[in-house]
């Protein structure tokens, strides 16, 4: 079983990522289970969500304590709270941002990639410029790094979940997948 912990910001699409990413899986073969962590959030507070997904069934039914990936929907998360907590080694984490941390101490453990998802949603007329809709992008920026799923089930979940502007979000994923760095933190 893997285990994907999403920290985002509320309004931000991290749960409809985490749903959209689960129904790619599922589309590929794969049993899957995701849900988000609710307390009193705000739009623009801090929110997580968990996917879990595996070849067998998935009876755990709880929060992801220690997960084996990472997706940050926004950098600025990294210096507010500790994404890392539980974080299993050689990780993968996946981080909408221009520029990596400018301390990579903290990540030594843990593969990093970087994409910048505001651009690419920005450039495909997702959202505006103070609000961007990066989430499609994040699911084609996460099937690149982690070379699963394939991109036609992204494209398929997007169809699926998203129902404006199919094209452009599309277009974000594949745009994402090309761009999306993976970043030499040693």
């Amino acid at each position: 079983m893997i285990e994907i912990r999403f920290h985002g910001r509320g309004g931000q699409g991290t749960v409809l990522a985490s749903i959209s990413l689960a129904k790619a899986f599922f589309d590929s073969g794969y049993q899957v289970q995701t849900f988000p962590l609710f307390g009193v959030e705000r739009r623009g507070a801090p929110v997580e969500a968990f996917l879990r997904i595996s070849k067998s069934d998935i009876l755990v039914r709880s929060n992801v304590y220690t997960p084996d990936h990472l997706v940050v929907m926004d950098s600025k998360l990294l210096t507010a709270i500790d994404v890392t907590r539980g974080l299993k080694k050689n990780a993968m984490i996946l981080i909408n941002g221009s520029e990596p941390p400018d301390d990579m101490t903290p990540f030594k453990d843990f593969k990093v990639a970087m994409v910048d998802a505001a651009a690419v949603a920005l450039e495909n007329g997702l959202g505006s410029r103070t609000r961007p809709i990066i989430n499609t992008a994040m699911l084609g920026a996460f099937s690149r790094v982690m070379a699963m799923p394939d991109m036609k089930y992204i494209e398929k979940a997007i169809l699926k979940e998203v129902p404006v502007k199919q094209d452009q979000n599309v277009a974000a994923a594949k745009q994402a997948y090309g761009a999306v760095k993976i970043m030499d933190n040693k």
